[in-house]
């Protein structure tokens, strides 16, 4: 088998278990599944590799290439665009499609045609069908709306380092940087900071659920706690009366949940199939020796698809989550 027909067949499995129906152009039957994914379909630039079709239309397009070592796959979303700009068969629209995706036996990239300034990032899986219809529905990206819409921060309630850094924060996530680190003294606030910038993304930025990463069981209930408690400037109700908050306690996460609270450990387990060791969740991370090989490896589960959280917010930052327990976070596309 050529190294080309080796990245198909990875790229057709992985979309099989995202819940895409693959198809050749011979075969097509658009109506077969929500998504669908058609091999070599026409175009007047020539055949793309993959053209998905949610709910019957088109919506975006994959670049397959073979693994190259040395050899970045951002070089090939000049063709990706160009394909996305074509004129396909049957095809009535002349928007341009707006899902790119390039991907190798390795390496997936996706890139949002709809974002302010759209640029490429690397992804683990690809996203659900469902995922990509409710984006094309929705009047604006996340991305547009943090770099658009964010109302000003009421300072009123907040200390002068709660106003910095949640300002600090939304500034990074307007320019589209996927990671940012809040450095707070102690007892400076850091929780209440962080469920402030959890409030003004869920009301402001229409982020749909947000995964709260802590390290122990204790420091999840400390933060539930002070969810609970939390009544923002704008509005006499408490955070919980205005949104759902799950600590979770099992492998379920609420589908009606805008945010789970959760430890590493746990949501490793989810991820892996592994069984929880319930006394893991006891132990900070950052009192275990760690070794480059005892990095933990995940695997895609559908059940929790990589899209299913906008944003990951990890209170008590310590340098063992992103060691030891790297690729759960790597995992979410948040």
């Amino acid at each position: 088998m050529t190294p080309e027909a080796q990245a198909r067949e990875w790229i057709d499995a992985k979309l099989t278990q995202a819940g895409w129906v693959v198809q050749d152009m011979k075969a097509l039957n658009l109506g077969a599944a929500l998504g669908v994914a058609v091999r070599e379909y026409p175009t007047d630039s020539g055949p793309a590799d993959y053209v998905l079709f949610v709910d019957r239309v088109a919506c975006g397009v994959i670049e397959a290439k073979k693994d190259s070592a040395g050899e970045t796959l951002t070089v090939a979303e000049g063709q990706t665009a160009r394909y996305a700009h074509a004129t396909l068969k049957w095809r009535t629209e002349n928007t341009p499609l707006r899902f790119l995706f390039e991907a190798t036996g390795q390496i997936v990239r996706f890139t949002d045609g709809a974002d302010p300034l759209p640029r490429s990032r690397e992804i683990f899986h690809f996203f659900q069908p469902q995922a990509l219809a409710a984006w094309r529905d929705q009047p604006s990206t996340l991305r547009r709306r943090l770099a658009e819409h964010m109302p000003a921060l009421p300072e009123g309630n907040l200390r002068d380092c709660q106003t910095s850094a949640v300002t600090g924060l939304e500034q990074s996530l307007a320019q589209n940087k996927p990671r940012a680190l809040v450095h707070m003294a102690t007892g400076a606030g850091k929780t209440y900071t962080a469920i402030t910038s959890v409030y003004r993304l869920l009301k402001w930025g229409g982020a749909k659920r947000i995964l709260f990463l802590v390290d122990t069981r204790n420091l999840g209930t400390q933060a539930h706690q002070e969810f609970m408690a939390y009544t923002p400037p704008d509005d006499g109700r408490k955070f919980t009366e205005l949104y759902n908050v799950q600590r979770l306690a099992s492998p379920h996460i609420d589908p009606h949940a805008q945010v789970c609270i959760s430890t590493i450990q746990r949501m490793y387990a989810i991820l892996s199939g592994e069984p929880l060791d319930e006394a893991a969740e006891d132990l900070s991370l950052n009192e275990v020796q760690q070794a480059p090989g005892q990095q933990k490896w995940v695997r895609y589960n559908a059940s929790v698809p990589v899209e299913a959280f906008d944003f990951i917010v990890i209170d008590e930052c310590h340098r063992s989550i992103y060691n030891l327990w790297k690729q759960v976070l790597d995992y979410f596309d948040a």
